[in-house]
């Protein structure tokens, strides 16, 4: 839309829209389907005659730099809002309602872009801020509330599951800490007003953390990590699809790509109405006594006052510290090479626009394929979690690798293999899918099993903020080398580099001496006492006895 409004740079006068059809190779290819508008931003090697601007408060601006500005002011917003929400996330009776209140208005700010026409491009821009900003939130609390959901799970009541224990992992969680109190009180817990003591002090020795076998509730919340990753990837299909059959139906137009991010928000909207009336508000204890309680000044400002105290004291907690830089390298690699693939195949391949639409639904159908598989070839093989994660990662770098081939002379002369191609990209985009499946439900799981308990939705802030801040980096330095080289290739260097870096820090991290810090952590922080006497109100209610992950997707 901006580039509707724009003006060419070669003469300022111009205007983009006269361009299009010869602008086409090498730039926007008139057709908005979501994958190649995306690929035409990263474009480095634009002609300067054929690069458009607009004019923004009297500043040119690149009409691509302009869609990177409002991904960076969003990224930075959803930031800001995630810490802040956190105290009425952890406190209070306000988790369901933040929740909803985030997935409607990203809905409907998204179903909101079918009225915005190219003079109004700015609004485009600032719905896009408030939509990604609301998703990012929507996450975060969805992270929070899984593990309450897995806890009051009738199995995790019973106190057994009819699966039967499985080998020791260094996910192992000692099942001693579920006292009986812990069936007793969950029955009152969707209730706002029953916010008496329903948790069981955690033991006075961390040498309970005894791997004996995986938790009946890690367990449970493995399979419903993988089941909920796995519909979350099935909808992305099925959405996908209807969008590639909307956009071909409506002749590939900027009215496509605005009916199509209308239906993205309707369903957005449709699927939140089950959340809304039949997930249980699980309310949390209020603030400390000596809080002002009730109001969001009180509730943001302890936010920031507690990451600000727990960002101090993470320097005693080694193993997040190494998770979390491996999970941004991580993060980083995952967005860089997505957006890079896309590039790619654009613009050396040749690819069209629906051989890009396929090879997204074929990553998605394979991340269904991997969210629900990577659990039985983790049991298989009796691999721990950090095992899986390290296999997925070991499989992800398969990826840039395979595109370093292409340097080899004797595979260039071959016209095939090294990613040469367009055929190529489609067993790749299986691979991307099935490694995303993987890591969608281990790398949230093993977090959760190394957070102080009573501090969930700030570390799980922490993460979300390290998943979003991480994707500026990566993509910054591909256009660097691609501009530096004039050919994307070379940046599978890079790739290769940024992917194979996680590895070393997650062999460093020691769960059971994770568990072991965030215990003392969270002692620390709010002293013995209140650790007893805190309901449990949490999002991993209690870290001794399991660590939760997360299914956003299913909920």
């Amino acid at each position: 839309m901006a580039r509707e409004r724009g003006v060419l740079l070669s003469d300022k006068t111009t205007p983009c829209s006269a361009t299009w059809s010869t602008v086409q190779t090498t730039s926007v290819p008139g057709t908005w389907n979501q994958l190649s508008y995306v690929a035409s931003y990263a474009q480095p090697d634009i002609p300067k005659s054929s690069q458009c601007i607009v004019h923004i408060l009297g500043i040119e601006v690149n009409t691509a730099s302009f869609a990177m500005y409002t991904f960076s002011v969003s990224v930075l917003v959803q930031a800001i809002l995630i810490i802040s929400m956190s105290g009425a996330a952890d406190h209070g009776s306000y988790r369901k309602m933040l929740l909803v209140t985030f997935a409607l208005i990203g809905s409907v700010s998204t179903m909101l872009f079918l009225a915005v026409v190219s003079r109004l491009y700015i609004l485009g821009g600032l719905f896009a801020i408030i939509a990604n900003t609301c998703f990012g939130a929507s996450f975060v609390l969805l992270n929070s509330f899984l593990p309450l959901l897995v806890r009051h799970h009738p199995l995790s009541l019973r106190g057994h599951s009819d699966e039967g224990p499985l080998p020791l992992t260094d996910n192992n969680l000692s099942p001693s800490a579920n006292g009986p109190s812990h069936a007793e009180n969950s029955e009152t817990t969707a209730l706002l007003q029953s916010e008496q003591s329903y948790r069981s002090p955690p033991p006075d020795d961390a040498s309970e953390l005894i791997p004996t076998r995986i938790s009946q509730e890690l367990k449970l919340s493995t399979k419903l990590s993988s089941n909920g990753i796995g519909i979350g990837y099935i909808g992305a299909v099925i959405l996908q699809v209807i969008c590639i059959l909307v956009v071909i139906k409506t002749h590939q137009t900027t009215f496509s790509l605005r009916l199509v991010l209308f239906l993205i928000g309707l369903w957005w909207f449709i699927f939140t109405i089950p959340a809304a009336i039949w997930l249980r508000p699980r309310p949390g204890p209020p603030l400390p006594h000596e809080k002002k309680r009730g109001t969001w000044v009180s509730y943001m400002a302890y936010a920031w006052k507690s990451l600000g105290r727990t960002a101090i004291r993470t320097r005693h907690l080694r193993d997040i510290l190494l998770f979390l830089a491996a999970w941004f390298l991580l993060s980083d690699g995952i967005a860089t090479v997505s957006g890079t693939a896309v590039l790619f195949a654009k613009t050396q391949l040749d690819m069209q626009p629906a051989a890009l639409g396929l090879i997204n639904v074929i990553a998605m159908i394979a991340g269904v394929l991997g969210a629900f598989s990577w659990s039985l070839v983790s049991r298989a093989f009796n691999l721990r979690a950090s095992q899986t994660i390290i296999a997925c990662i070991v499989l992800f770098e398969l990826v840039p690798l395979y595109g370093l081939l292409g340097f080899i002379p004797a595979i260039k002369r071959l016209g095939y293999l090294g990613l040469q191609q367009p055929w190529e990209m489609y067993p790749l985009g299986v691979v991307y899918g099935l490694v995303m499946g993987g890591l969608s439900s281990y790398c949230r799981s093993f977090f959760g099993e190394l957070i102080p308990p009573g501090y969930e939705a700030a570390f799980y802030a922490l993460y979300a903020i390290t998943d979003k801040g991480s994707s500026v980096f990566g993509p910054a330095i591909v256009g660097i080398v691609t501009d530096r080289y004039g050919d994307i290739r070379p940046a599978f260097v890079f790739l290769a580099a940024l992917i194979l870096l996680p590895l070393p820090l997650m062999l460093l991290v020691d769960v059971e001496r994770g568990k072991r810090d965030a215990l003392s952590l969270a002692k620390e922080l709010e002293g013995r006492q209140s650790l007893e006497e805190t309901p449990d109100y949490g999002t991993v209610p209690n870290c001794l006895s399991r660590g939760e992950d997360i299914v956003g997707q299913s909920d």
